[in-house]
């Protein structure tokens, strides 16, 4: 009973190869809306089925933990569709949480929202993209820096908050994570902290540097981006408040 009660929460905190049910489920919703949904009900549904059932979580599963959040943090780097990459990213990102979970952590349900709130931030950029250009591929139509500044501009700090950059309360949560690990464990956090980084530095590059193009391009309005800029004020105040001792 403890096996498949473990198997049923590496569905909804995904574990290759089960995690192709939820980036299946992912890559066929197109709605921002409905993806946001499944972003967050997700992880949030097994952490909740962790509680109940309270599994016995053997030791070698640490190894199955972070093989996947690995395995899918490599995948971002090769893959340019802005939506699929922002799935194998929670992919990675989700696999984590088994580490919390395991070390009793308490604040293991915020780090979901740590992490959530810069990935449907991205759910709707990638909206914005598809409806303005057709398609949210990186090296398409470059330059985004000097076509649409205000909205390049959302972009690289949302990617930024999203891969644990220092301030973003993400980053808080990876810290604490990594605190709490063996040091080998600690170790090979790091090294996926490394990747992510690199993939985040390779999303922002393929969007933004580049060649304007000469069609004009409607810019994210100035209410939104002020509406953005307190929303992020306001997720690393939080951060800083809620997330551990820090």
């Amino acid at each position: 009973m403890s096996y498949l009660s473990l198997l049923l929460i590496a569905i909804f905190l995904p574990l290759f190869p089960l995690s192709m049910f939820f980036n299946s489920l992912y890559a066929r919703l197109k709605h921002p809306l409905l993806r946001m949904v499944l972003l967050l009900g997700w992880p949030l549904t097994g952490i909740y089925l962790y509680g109940i059932l309270q599994p016995e979580v053997p030791d070698w599963m640490v190894s199955w933990v972070l093989a996947t959040a690995v395995f899918y943090a490599f995948r971002l780097l090769a893959m340019r569709e802005v939506g699929i990459w922002s799935g194998y990213f929670a992919t990675s990102a989700w696999a984590c949480l088994w580490l919390p979970l395991m070390y009793a952590d308490s604040d293991t349900t915020l780090y979901v929202f740590w992490f959530g709130i810069p990935l449907l931030l991205l759910v709707l950029l990638v909206g914005g993209l598809e409806k303005r250009y057709g398609a949210a591929y990186t090296e398409l139509y470059g330059g985004l820096a000097q076509t649409i500044p205000r909205f390049s501009g959302v972009f690289v700090v949302t990617v930024l908050a999203l891969v644990a950059t220092p301030v973003f309360p993400a980053f808080l949560g990876m810290l604490n994570i990594l605190v709490a690990s063996q040091p080998l464990v600690a170790m090979t956090l790091v090294v996926l902290w490394v990747i992510w980084s690199w993939a985040g530095m390779r999303l922002i590059q393929g969007m933004i540097v580049g060649d304007p193009s000469t069609e004009v391009i409607e810019d994210l309005s100035l209410i939104y981006t002020w509406g953005f800029g307190a929303l992020m004020l306001l997720l690393v105040g939080a951060g800083f408040t809620l997330t551990g001792n820090f």
